[in-house]
């Protein structure tokens, strides 16, 4: 059933070049995995494996994970952190919290604190250095949480110095451009869910044409009513490789799925290659 909602998992792999990426860090490899949803209806436990097996064979150097474990209820954080237990990486997994990690008061400690007994680091507006102070690891808090605010986090890195930021939210790239992110990496979008052939993202396709549309049919549009434009603004983003001012921002279409499921618009885990430029 899980199969029919959301399609095979699909390992999407790109390069990114990196200014003043050190000899020593050239072919660093990254896997990103994002929104899994564990709620007992959103994620598959075969597809939860498949992607934690798939994510071991490639021997990555870092793992991120880019927000959104849970989706209301943070109990389930605790069976999911069991399973996380087996990522592998050379240098460390790495996490942001996502807007459905702080949907309760008690949420993002409890999923905070699952993670890290995981053995994953939990960044909110913190920095990491686990491939050295060549190449910083940001992580911010979630965009919408009244706690973000990039300014702080970035000052404390030399502008010279390339960095890798996680923000679970691909909106973030348009405040981000006041400094230098060599890459973004989010999540949050699941890919628009739908694509439509040619056209791309539902969403997007649907703004752009939304004002054709009869405004007593649009509540009849599965899963794209007038509310699906507060979930981000830049539906454009909403998957894949985008270049937001001078830096470079990746959108994974994550693992979980909402209804009434993906279509041409498959599950996702990332493997980023970072190359010297």
């Amino acid at each position: 059933m899980h199969k029919l909602l959301s399609g095979s998992l699909r390992i999407e792999e790109i390069t990114i070049p990196i200014s003043q990426l050190p000899s020593s860090l050239h072919q660093t490899r990254l896997v990103q995995l994002s929104d899994l949803h564990y709620d007992g209806l959103r994620l598959s436990e075969a597809m939860l494996e498949e992607a934690i097996e798939a994510s071991n064979a490639l021997q990555p150097d870092l793992v991120m994970l880019t927000g959104d474990y849970v989706t209301d209820d943070p109990t389930p954080i605790d069976a999911l952190a069991d399973r996380l237990q087996r990522l592998q990486s050379r240098k460390g997994i790495f996490a942001v919290l996502g807007n459905h990690d702080l949907h309760y008061p008690q949420s993002r400690s409890e999923v905070t604190n699952a993670l890290t007994r995981a053995g994953i680091q939990v960044l909110w507006n913190e920095i990491a250095y686990p491939l050295g102070q060549a190449l910083p690891i940001a992580g911010l808090a979630d965009f919408w949480s009244r706690e973000f605010n990039p300014a702080p986090v970035f000052n404390q890195l030399d502008p010279a110095i390339p960095r890798i930021v996680l923000s679970h939210n691909p909106d973030s790239a348009e405040r981000l451009q006041s400094w230098r992110a060599d890459l973004i990496l989010s999540g949050h979008t699941h890919g628009g869910q739908i694509v439509v052939p040619y056209f791309g993202p539902f969403p997007s396709t649907y703004q752009r044409l939304r004002q054709y549309v009869p405004k007593s049919w649009r509540r009849w549009i599965p899963y794209m009513r007038e509310d699906i434009c507060k979930v981000v603004r830049h539906w454009e983003w909403a998957q894949g490789l985008h270049q937001v001012g001078s830096n470079w921002l990746y959108v994974n279409r994550g693992l979980g799925t909402y209804p009434p499921g993906r279509l041409f618009c498959p599950p996702e885990l990332t493997v980023i290659n970072l190359v010297s430029q």
